[in-house]
This record gives C-alpha cells, sequence and structure tokens, in this order.
C-alpha cells in the first residue's frame, strides 16, 4: 500500500489526459520567466486566460495539462500566489547557460521520469506502477482495480473511470498510442524514449529491467542523493538492498536489476569524488555518505547534475 505523509491526498488527475510533450516544459518555463525578467511573480492566469492558447500554441486543455507537467517535474513552482521557475529549471532550461535547452538530452528525460515515479504527491500512479507492481507483465485493468483498492483503504472518493484515465495516460506516456487530431498528439510523448515499458499485445504490457544505457551516471547519483533525503534522518550509511529494491529508490524507479545497481554503485566514488563511497565486506554491500548538512546534499546534487551532461 502506498504510503502518504499526514495531510497527503494521492492525485489522479490534472494532465487532462495528455502525455508530456518533449517542448511544454521548456514552453512553462519561458512563459514564467518571462514575468521574472519584469521584477514580477507569474501570475496564475498566464495558464488560463485566452491569450494562453497563443501564448503556448496549443488547445485550452492542454495549456492545463503543461501547467500540471511543469509543476509535477519542478520546472515551476507556486509562489506568492503565482508561479516562479526553479533553481533546477533555471539550470535545464535557461537560454544562456542552461544545460539542455530544448530538453533534447536523454538525461533530462530520465530525470523527469524520477520526479514522476519516485514520489505519490502529484503523479500516484506512476508512482505506483513503478514501485508496487511486481510482476514483470502487467495489464490495464490490473492496475486499475489494484488502485482501486487503494483509495478504498484511505476511504477517499475517486470515481472509477477517473482512475482509468490516469492509468491510461501514464501508459501511454512510455508506450506511445499512434495517431491523434493535431501534432502535438502526433508527436512522440518525452517518456517514451525511455524504452522502460513495451506493449506485448493491445492489453498486455511488460517492464523492461536491467541495465539502462541512456542513464547517466550523474543523474543515477541525483537520484540517489534525492531518494536518501527524503528518507529524513536516515543516517550516512545505505544499505546496498535499500538502494535496489525500496519503494521510490533509484533501483525500482529506473527498472534496474541488482547487478545494474551493483555496477551503478562501484562508480560512485570516482564520480563523487569521494563524497559516496561503496563498500563489500563480508557479503555486507553499503553505500557512505561524507558529509550530512542539506546544503552538502543540494551541492552534491547539482554537481552530479551537472556531470551529467558534461559529455554532451
Amino acid at each position: 500500500m502506498i504510503i502518504l505523509r499526514p495531510n497527503q491526498r494521492p492525485q489522479f488527475s490534472g494532465h487532462e489526459t495528455f502525455p508530456l510533450r518533449q517542448l511544454w516544459l521548456r514552453k512553462a518555463y519561458d512563459a514564467v520567466a518571462y514575468f521574472r525578467s519584469l521584477g514580477l511573480t507569474a501570475p496564475k492566469t498566464v495558464f488560463s486566460e485566452d491569450s494562453a492558447i497563443a501564448r503556448f500554441g496549443v488547445g485550452k486543455n492542454m495549456v492545463t495539462s503543461i501547467r500540471f507537467w511543469a509543476t509535477a517535474c519542478h520546472i515551476i513552482e507556486e509562489s506568492d500566489g503565482g508561479f516562479v521557475p526553479t533553481e533546477l529549471a533555471d539550470m535545464l532550461f535557461d537560454p544562456e547557460t542552461g544545460l539542455d535547452p530544448f530538453a533534447e538530452q536523454p538525461a533530462t528525460t530520465w530525470l523527469m521520469h524520477w520526479f514522476l515515479a519516485s514520489s505519490p504527491e502529484k503523479t500516484t500512479t506512476w508512482y505506483f506502477i513503478y514501485n508496487h507492481v511486481v510482476q514483470q507483465v502487467f495489464k490495464r485493468e490490473g492496475i486499475v482495480d489494484a488502485l482501486s483498492g487503494m483509495i478504498s483503504e484511505h476511504n477517499l472518493r475517486i470515481s472509477l473511470a477517473t482512475l482509468k484515465r490516469d492509468v491510461e495516460c501514464c501508459i501511454r506516456s512510455y508506450v506511445p498510442r499512434l495517431g491523434g487530431d493535431s501534432p502535438e498528439e502526433m508527436s512522440e510523448p518525452l517518456l517514451g524514449e525511455l524504452g522502460l515499458i513495451q506493449q506485448n499485445t493491445k492489453d498486455s504490457f511488460e517492464f523492461r529491467r536491467g541495465a539502462k544505457r541512456s542513464l547517466p551516471d550523474g543523474v543515477f547519483a541525483y537520484a540517489l542523493l534525492d531518494y536518501w533525503e527524503s528518507l529524513g534522518q536516515s543516517g550516512s550509511v545505505m544499505a546496498f538492498d535499500r538502494v535496489a529494491h525500496d519503494y521510490g529508490s533509484p533501483g525500482r524507479v529506473f527498472k534496474l536489476d541488482e547487478h545494474a545497481v551493483a555496477d551503478r554503485l562501484m562508480g560512485l566514488e570516482q564520480l563523487s569524488k569521494g563524497q559516496l563511497l561503496w563498500t563489500e565486506q563480508a557479503g555486507i554491500r553499503q553505500v557512505t555518505r561524507q558529509g550530512n548538512a542539506l546544503n552538502d546534499i543540494k551541492k552534491a546534487k547539482s554537481t552530479f547534475l551537472k556531470a551529467a551532461y558534461a559529455k554532451v
């Protein structure tokens, strides 16, 4: 069962059934950053007023979807009754200094997947599918039934139709549906390039586990520290099994097998310049983090993220 924080509700809507497209995050960033350049906080109406359709070049429902994905992917955040770009968004999309201004690099796609599937807060179905579905092969109906049972346990009222649409949107984010009525719908979803899920039959899907060649070590290291942070006071040592198998861990979210996780962890010492150490003694495998201060983690995550784009 998904563990929710106090006063936290699962979310199964907001995307208007549109999977995330490649340029949507950059469009959201530009719209909000424009107001910042004027010394203002972008009003929430930037995504709802009539001019938003012309600004984003898509229909009204898609504009709402862009806002949803931009917040879920940590590109914009609410502030003073409006929206501002996040530090992460500036690092990625700044026109002059951004690491990936047009979201073209695999590192960006893997990072967005991490945000969507490592936490149940805004994209509960993404989190559920990548962390709680243990079968290699699964069907839509099975996911819907499992989520419906979870909702009943939490005494929440979510319609079955809403659940079905959310599950369909999640799966189509990774396994695109052919056809569509507009260029935006016909374009490949951003997450489809990761190859995490393949479709076997009309309603049978399968996870593709194992080493992910397009996943940069820097993004894996970023995710590891992000996961470590989410655990609160978890100390400076983490067991291998947690990294590989825990809910919300890099191993689960990226669908890495144990061998692939071990390979990644072995390379951390050189990548982190000694900040993360991998040890394997007497059958005990673990990672040790040097420094516990929050600002140390924040700085290290930024360094790892830059390393993920260094070879591009």
